[in-house]
C-alpha cells in the first residue's frame, strides 16, 4: 500500500489552511498488508511450504471452539487415519486434527477479536437458533499493529461476503482455513469461538433497518441493505416530521408552501398538522402566513426588529453555534441569567441570540438557520457566522457544539467511538489540522480511492489542551467528571421539553460492517479487556480527540468513508461546517473549538433518536471546557 499526500499551503488572514490529495493504491493486495514482498522480511515464510491445522478446543458450557494455525510443513506428511486427517488435492496443506487441543491456557491474547451474530435453521427440527460467533487473530511479527485491524476486518469481509456466506459450520470453518492458506498469510493463528444463546420455534422478525445475516440449512438469506423497506423514497408525514421541518429552519420561518415542496404533499395535508400543533403551543404563526417554534419555558425570549445594544460589561467574548434545535436547547441549559432575542425577516436570514452566563464568562449562543453543501446552505451559514461575530465584537473564542457520527473501531474499545460519546476535534499523530472537509471522493480503476480535501487548524490550541486535560482528569477520576454532573443538571432542565433529552436504550446503540456494495452485517461492540475499566459503566459518555471530517460522497459511501477515516484518522464526521470555519477565520478569530456528540454512525443527520442526548453530552462537556478557562480580565 502506497500513500501520496500533497501539500499546498496558503495563508489568508491567520488562516491555517491546506488543500491535501490522499490517494491510497495497493500494489500488492491483502496477502501482505505491510506491502512488501516475501523477500524483503526475514520471517515471511513461504506459504507453501506451511500447514493450515485445525484444532478443536475443549468445549465450554453451550461454548465450542476451533483453532486454525499457521505452522512449518513437517519433514514427512503425518499418515492419514487416527486424529489427524491430512487434506489432499485442492485442499493439500490442510491438516485436521480430530482430538481436542488441552493447553488451552497457552495461548497468549488475541491481537484482534471482532464478534458478529447469526439465526441458524434446522433441517431437522425447523427450529430457529440465534447464534453468536467470535473471531480472534493473531498476526506474524512483522505486521504493524496500525495495520492488523483493517487486515482482520478485510479477512472478515470477505468470509462473510453474501455472495458465498457458508451454509453450514463445516462450510464456515473450511472458508477460514483457505482464506488463511490462499490469500491472508500474514495470520499466524484465528480462533472461531461459537455461543448459542436463544432458540425459538418461528423466524427471526427481520429487521426493517440493515441487520442479521439470516443462515440456514438452505441458501443464506442476503444482508439488508439500508434502503429496503424504503424503495419509493417517500416521506412519510407526520406530526413530527412537519415539526422536524419547523425546528430545522428556526429561526427562519417557514410557510406552508415550503414544506409541501419538501415532502411532496398537498398542502391541506400540511396544514391539518400544523393546526394540532399550533393548539399545543408548540408552534404559532407569523404574520406573514409563515410558522416558526414556539420556546417553551423560556420567559426571556423577546423578538426585536433590531438587536438591542449590549453595554460593554454584558458583552459575550465566548460565542456557541449550533445547528439543529435541540442542540440550541441543550446548549442554552447550560448558561444561566439568560435572555434571548429573536429577530424574524421575510427577506434574508433570521437570527436568534440567547445571551447568558456560563462559569465566570459571559457568552452568546445561537442556531443556524440550514447548514450543508447546497448553494442556499452555504451562504446562509457562512452570513449567520459573520453577524454573529460582528454584532459581537469582543468575542475571542468560539464553538461549534452539536451532534455528529461517530467512526467505530470494531476492535480496539480504547479507540471505539459510540453513540452518545463526545468527540473533540484535535490535531494527532504530528497533524496540524482539526477539521477537514473532502470536497471531492472518487474510486480509481485499481479500486482504490482519491480524496480532494481542504483542511483547518486554528492558530491557538488552548482550548483544545483543556479538552485534554479535562479527558485524563475523566479518566483518571471517572466519578468527579465535571461534565457527569452538567450532564445530569441538564436534564432536569430539560424534562418538559418535546425531545426527550435522556438516553436512549442501550440495544438501540447498532453497530454495522459494510460487506459489499449496498450489504451490511451487524457487528458486536468492542468490550474492553478484563483488567480494564469500562468507562461506559451507567451510561457514562467516553471523550475522545482527533480530527472532524465532512462531505457528503464521503459519508454516504461506507467503504469509502472508512478507508478515508483510516487514512486520515478522523474519529467523526458532521454535517458540513467548512462555510462556518471560513467565516471565523475571514473574521480573525484564534480559538474555536469543535465539540461533537455521537448520535449515528454517518454524520449527525441520520438517527433522530440519539440527537436529544448527543447534544447534551456535547453540551456538557462543552461547559466543563469553559469553566476550565481562565476567568476574563474584567472578572
Amino acid at each position: 500500500m502506497a500513500v501520496t499526500i500533497a501539500y499546498e499551503r496558503r495563508s489568508v488572514g491567520i488562516q491555517f489552511q491546506q488543500t491535501l490529495r490522499l490517494t491510497r493504491q495497493t500494489s500488492t493486495g491483502p496477502q501482505s498488508p505491510v506491502g512488501r514482498a516475501a523477500r524483503d522480511v526475514p520471517d515471511m515464510a513461504d506459504p507453501s511450504q506451511e500447514r493450515i491445522v485445525m484444532t478443536p478446543l475443549p468445549k465450554r458450557g453451550t461454548t465450542s471452539a476451533i483453532l486454525v494455525e499457521r505452522v512449518s510443513a513437517p519433514p514427512a506428511e503425518p499418515a492419514a487415519g487416527g486424529d489427524v486427517h491430512v487434506a489432499g488435492g485442492d485442499h493439500h496443506g490442510i491438516v485436521v486434527n480430530k482430538s481436542s487441543k488441552t493447553d488451552y491456557s497457552s495461548l497468549p491474547p488475541a491481537q484482534m477479536s471482532l464478534e458478529f451474530k447469526v439465526f441458524l435453521v434446522s433441517a431437522a427440527t425447523g427450529m430457529h437458533t440465534q447464534e453468536s460467533r467470535t473471531l480472534r487473530f493473531w498476526f506474524k511479527d512483522y505486521v504493524p499493529e496500525a495495520e492488523q485491524a483493517r487486515y482482520s476486518q478485510e479477512f472478515f469481509k470477505e468470509l462473510v461476503s453474501p455472495l458465498d456466506f457458508p451454509r453450514d459450520y463445516v462450510g464456515f470453518i473450511k472458508k477460514i482455513m483457505k482464506l488463511m492458506q490462499t490469500k491472508y498469510i500474514d495470520l499466524r493463528r484465528t480462533e472461531i469461538e461459537l455461543c448459542q444463546l436463544t432458540e425459538s420455534a418461528s423466524a427471526p422478525v427481520r429487521p426493517t433497518r440493515p441487520g442479521y445475516i439470516l443462515c440456514s440449512v438452505g441458501a443464506p438469506q442476503r444482508p439488508l441493505s439500508p434502503e429496503e423497506g424504503h424503495a419509493n423514497g417517500e416521506v412519510e408525514l407526520t406530526e413530527a416530521k412537519v415539526l422536524e421541518m419547523i425546528e430545522q429552519s428556526y429561526p427562519n420561518p417557514i410557510t406552508v408552501q415550503q414544506m409541501a415542496k419538501q415532502t411532496y404533499r398537498a398542502a391541506e395535508e400540511i396544514q391539518l398538522h400544523l393546526s394540532s400543533l399550533t393548539e399545543r403551543g408548540t408552534v404559532r404563526p407569523l404574520e406573514s402566513g409563515a410558522y416558526t417554534r414556539v420556546q417553551q419555558n423560556d420567559a426571556e425570549v423577546t423578538v426585536v426588529k433590531q438587536m438591542p445594544t449590549v453595554v460593554s460589561s454584558k458583552q459575550p467574548t465566548i460565542a456557541i453555534i449550533t445547528a439543529n434545535y435541540c442542540e440550541k436547547l441543550a446548549v442554552d441549559a447550560m448558561i444561566v441569567n439568560k435572555e434571548t432575542f429573536v429577530r424574524f425577516t421575510t427577506v434574508g436570514e433570521s437570527n436568534v441570540y440567547t445571551l447568558g452566563n456560563v462559569g465566570a464568562h459571559r457568552v452568546v449562543s445561537t442556531k443556524l438557520p440550514t447548514v450543508g453543501h447546497t448553494r442556499g446552505a452555504v451562504i446562509a451559514a457562512g452570513s449567520t457566522t459573520t453577524r454573529l461575530l460582528g454584532c459581537f465584537q469582543q468575542v475571542e473564542h468560539v464553538f461549534l457544539v452539536g451532534v455528529g457520527g461517530g467512526v467505530p473501531h470494531y476492535t480496539d474499545y480504547a479507540r471505539h467511538v459510540r453513540l452518545g460519546d463526545v468527540v473533540v476535534a484535535a490535531p494527532t499523530d504530528g497533524q496540524r489540522f482539526i477539521y477537514l472537509h473532502c470536497e471531492r471522493a472518487s474510486e480509481l480503476e485499481s479500486g482504490a480511492f482519491e480524496f480532494e480535501t481542504k483542511s483547518w487548524g486554528p492558530p491557538c490550541l488552548d482550548l483544545q489542551n483543556i479538552a485534554a486535560l479535562l479527558k485524563q482528569q475523566g479518566e483518571e477520576h471517572p466519578d468527579s467528571a465535571p461534565w457527569v454532573k452538567y450532564l445530569a443538571d441538564g436534564q432536569q432542565r430539560l424534562l418538559e421539553q418535546d425531545a426527550a433529552f435522556d438516553r436512549p436504550p442501550e440495544d438501540t446503540d447498532k453497530l454495522y460492517m459494510a460487506i459489499g456494495e449496498k450489504d451490511l452485517i451487524e457487528v458486536a461492540h468492542p468490550a474492553p479487556a478484563e483488567s480494564t475499566l469500562n468507562l461506559r459503566e451507567r451510561g457514562r459518555p467516553m471523550v475522545h480527540l482527533g480530527p472532524v471530517a465532512s462531505g457528503r460522497q464521503v459519508v454516504s459511501h461506507d467503504q469509502m468513508r472508512q478507508e478515508f477515516s483510516s487514512q486520515v484518522g478522523i474519529l467523526a464526521y458532521d454535517a458540513e461546517y467548512d462555510s462556518v470555519v471560513e467565516s471565523i477565520y475571514g473574521n480573525r478569530k484564534d480559538n474555536y473549538i469543535f465539540i461533537r456528540g455521537i448520535a449515528d454512525y454517518k454524520d449527525g443527520s441520520r438517527g433522530r433518536e440519539w440527537q436529544p442526548y448527543a447534544s447534551l453530552t456535547a453540551a456538557s462537556f462543552m461547559k466543563a471546557v469553559i469553566c476550565a478557562m481562565d476567568p476574563p480580565n474584567d472578572a
